[in-house]
């Protein structure tokens, strides 16, 4: 799967899927889509645990990973963003995070062999996406008592190998690590990947992406776009990049920085602008994607795509952009 990926990375640009949160809220889906019959009488209020609805509503996360490939995405993500038992602790899930996991991929796989069945010419990929938890491993989240962490590195490790596991499992073809505001969380999970590799005799993929977080050019635990780059450069990785919490246009000075120090391709997914006052965001498919085209025209992406408030527009527009233009090369040393 690896040299398979390797190949289609050199020959063109690859595009990813926009943001499974966006379109899940537009089905307006309630406390009772949420629970579906199988949770009716649960004790806790499940609204919100968007990962759950791969159980509850299969055919409407089915939906939107069709409606991704018909706009041209060629990797689509498991909606499995906050699939682990840190996480789902929040909602006393931490025993269906293997099902979640396992039922997530096996979904995406469904629909993404249906696609590369249809079109053998374009085959298309079910990323597992793999979110940073809700906990920082680096800091801690008492102002009054620095020293104490919510969470260790080690309680992340396991989390993300069952995380991982299950995504395999479920017929995932690579792993993405993404939305990492903490690089020692993302360690973590890439500690437990290798750990799996190695027992498994596979040679995953992994797709890694951090996120800066303001106009300081950081990370939330403090790295620059440079140093994290650096910090992770041991792990054999499919690409490195960024996503969220930027537009396209905030983002590309970012992945200017990491082009020219690595010769692994380098992914962007960034967000539809920023957020109004309301949270909602408003940048159309066709501002996004002028400002990705920035991207191309510079040869700084290899995989392009969408995060918070991109649609299958988003994408459609961004995928009719990468067919005009080569992925990135390498042209200096790397770190």
């Amino acid at each position: 799967m690896r040299e398979q990926i390797e190949k289609i990375l050199k020959e063109r640009i690859l595009v990813l899927d926009g943001a499974m949160g966006t379109m899940i809220q537009a089905f307006q889906f309630g406390e009772e889509d949420y629970r579906g019959e199988r949770f009716r009488d649960y004790e806790i209020l499940l609204k919100g645990n968007n990962d759950l609805l791969s159980l509850t509503q299969p055919g409407a996360i089915k939906e939107i990973h069709r409606k991704y490939l018909e706009a041209g995405a060629d990797i689509i993500e498991t909606n499995t963003f906050s699939g682990t038992t840190i996480a789902m602790a929040d909602y006393a899930m931490e025993e269906l995070v293997y099902e979640l996991n396992y039922e997530s991929a096996r979904l995406a796989k469904e629909v993404a062999a249906e696609f590369s069945r249809k079109e053998p010419h374009k085959p298309r990929f079910v990323a597992g996406s793999m979110g940073p938890t809700n906990k920082t491993a680096s800091m801690s989240p008492d102002v009054n008592d620095p020293g104490f962490r919510a969470v260790t590195f080690e309680e992340l490790r396991v989390a993300y190998k069952q995380q991982a596991e299950a995504l395999l499992d479920g017929g995932a073809d690579l792993l993405l690590v993404e939305t990492v505001f903490d690089t020692l969380n993302a360690k973590a999970a890439l500690f437990a990947i290798e750990e799996i590799k190695e027992e498994r005799g596979l040679d995953i993929p992994i797709m890694l992406s951090g996120t800066i977080t303001d106009a300081s050019g950081r990370t939330l635990s403090g790295q620059t776009a440079e140093a994290f780059l650096i910090s992770v450069s041991h792990i054999p990785l499919l690409t490195i990049g960024f996503n969220c919490a930027l537009g396209a246009n905030l983002l590309q000075p970012h992945l200017e920085a990491i082009a020219p120090k690595t010769d692994l391709a380098i992914s962007a997914h960034p967000n539809a602008g920023l957020p109004n006052a309301f949270g909602e965001y408003e940048e159309s498919p066709e501002q996004m994607a002028e400002q990705i085209e920035a991207y191309m025209k510079r040869n700084l992406v290899n995989v392009v795509g969408g995060c918070c408030g991109t649609t299958p527009d988003h994408i459609r527009a961004i995928a009719e952009l990468a067919k005009r233009y080569a992925p990135r090369t390498p042209e200096s040393e790397s770190v």
